[in-house]
């Protein structure tokens, strides 16, 4: 691995100081604060306001008095996708703001957050033109010749509950999804990660939505809590941990509250035995360390053939001790910290149990020699893994990859659905269509054939313990609305 030098971002940002709740910017009644800490010098970035109970109570409210009195779930959806349209336009023209905040709260590498923040604009533009042409009143008959009108309509006010590594690009589904819906929305983002929330709420402000139909209230755990629990919020859509989420389902189940979850995952790459290694490398270095590897889908089980073990490890391994690893800011970064300390923290302690259960070390496993602050580990792979090790069954969240060898089809099969999670998944294969074959016998939630890819234009989430429900896509929309029938007699 490489190191290079510190590059600081321009300017400290600017903290915080209210929240967006009913149409305007209003003082926090909690007198309680948040921290940022950057990830890379550990140095203090911030300290804003965290919402407390009666602010949240605020929001809620305003949220309320938007969905059952306003205009917002009443407007044709020409009109609410005519906002939605401006909300993107706004975000355009910040992107690259929103890449800084994400690498400066993150320690995603620029170049990544860069390419990937277009997304936020898309998703907005794409449920625009999708509620244009979407079947809200679908007109059919009953047998008896009499009509039906199947309607669908907002489930009514959503709480948008997001975490820290994607934190916009994951709000972004949420809350363009549910506004085009005709839903309105309190979003709490992670403590950690306020900065790009606020940015759409100064968007959402711009474009000129109405009053109460966007609210935000950061806040940590407890406020996450209450938030859930809130009889006036009718639906929860949260992207998180496996636990945070059974958490969450619990709590809606006590008043049947709608649930989305997008939970954690152990995603398995399965490549068969005339998979081209070479041509399967490039996505493999992308997506088996994404974000340092603090994503829910990365590519954390590598299962290759038996016999075919030492070529792959050879081209592997190579590639992954050539990984770059420093200051984010810097261009030329593949690879930047951990978040935060508790999440290294977290990884070494995943690391030193690989190595007592039997697994080798075959790259890594340490902290990078040189950068004496921020919260690196250098990117790890094991071998000599077995199934059931806890490194290969529960989501680490952090650079550590798992090889195992499988004997054929089956046994591949078999070690790759081996998992309490379902959220994603790759094949390589020379045959698509063989790829595809497989790709149907892994029980996860997408799968790529020859590649990785994430489409917020398509519907993304998991099996098992990996959540419910469908973020992207149609199917995200689906999320947002309840389905009423109308007989006439």
């Amino acid at each position: 691995m490489t190191m290079n030098v510190m590059y600081r971002p321009a300017a400290a940002p600017k903290a915080p100081e209210r929240f967006f709740i009913g149409g305007r910017w209003v003082e926090p009644i909690s007198r309680q604060t948040l921290k940022v800490v950057s990830p890379t010098t550990e140095e203090l970035l911030i300290t804003y306001p965290e919402a407390g109970p009666a602010d949240i109570d605020r929001a809620v409210a305003a949220a309320r008095a938007a969905f059952d009195n306003g205009p917002w779930p009443r407007m044709a959806p020409a009109e609410r996708a005519r906002y939605l349209r401006k909300v993107a336009d706004l975000l355009t023209a910040r992107l690259d703001e929103i890449a800084h905040a994400w690498t400066l709260q993150v320690g995603a590498p620029i170049s990544l957050t860069k390419k990937l923040v277009g997304q936020n604009p898309t998703l907005f533009n794409y449920y625009a033109d999708l509620i244009e042409a979407y079947p809200f009143v679908d007109e059919r008959k009953r047998d008896d010749g009499g009509r039906v009108r199947v309607v669908k309509e907002p489930v009514g006010v959503c709480a948008a509950i997001t975490p820290w590594n994607a934190p916009l690009v994951l709000l972004s589904y949420k809350i363009a999804a549910g506004l085009a819906a005709g839903c309105t929305m309190v979003a709490k983002p992670s403590p950690e990660t306020p900065l790009e929330a606020y940015i759409l709420a100064e968007c959402i402000e711009q474009a000129g939505l109405p009053e109460g139909v966007f609210n935000i209230v950061p806040a940590g755990r407890e406020g996450g809590d209450y938030l859930v629990r809130h009889k006036g919020i009718d639906k929860v859509a949260f992207t998180g941990s496996t636990a945070a989420g059974k958490h969450i389902a619990a709590v809606c189940a006590e008043r049947l509250a709608r649930v989305s979850l997008e939970l954690g995952g152990k995603s398995a790459a399965v490549l068969l035995d005339d998979a081209d290694f070479t041509k399967a490398l490039p996505s493999l270095m992308v997506y088996t360390m994404p974000i340092t590897g603090q994503v829910c889908f990365s590519l954390t089980r590598i299962l290759v053939p038996e016999r075919r073990e030492k070529e792959f490890l050879d081209l592997y391994l190579g590639a992954v001790s050539g990984i770059k690893v420093g200051d984010p800011f810097d261009p030329a970064t593949q690879m930047g910290p951990l978040t935060m300390a508790r999440q290294r923290a977290r990884v070494e302690g995943y690391i030193a149990t690989g190595r007592a259960e039997g697994a080798h070390v075959a790259c890594g496993g340490g902290r990078p020699r040189g950068l004496d602050k921020g919260f690196y580990v250098e990117p790890t792979v094991f071998t000599g893994v077995t199934p059931h090790m806890k490194i290969v069954q529960e989501e680490i969240f952090g650079p550590v990859v798992s090889v195992l060898t499988y004997r054929d089809e089956d046994d591949a099969a078999d070690k790759a659905n081996n998992s309490a999670f379902g959220l994603s998944g790759a094949v390589y294969s020379s045959d698509p269509e063989r790829g595809y074959r497989m790709a149907r016998r892994m029980r996860t939630g997408s799968v790529t054939v020859n590649g990785m890819i994430v489409d917020p234009k398509h519907p993304f989430g998991g099996f098992k313990q990996s959540g419910m429900g469908r973020e992207g896509g149609p199917e995200g929309l689906d999320n947002y609305v309840e389905t009423k029938t109308i007989h006439f007699a």
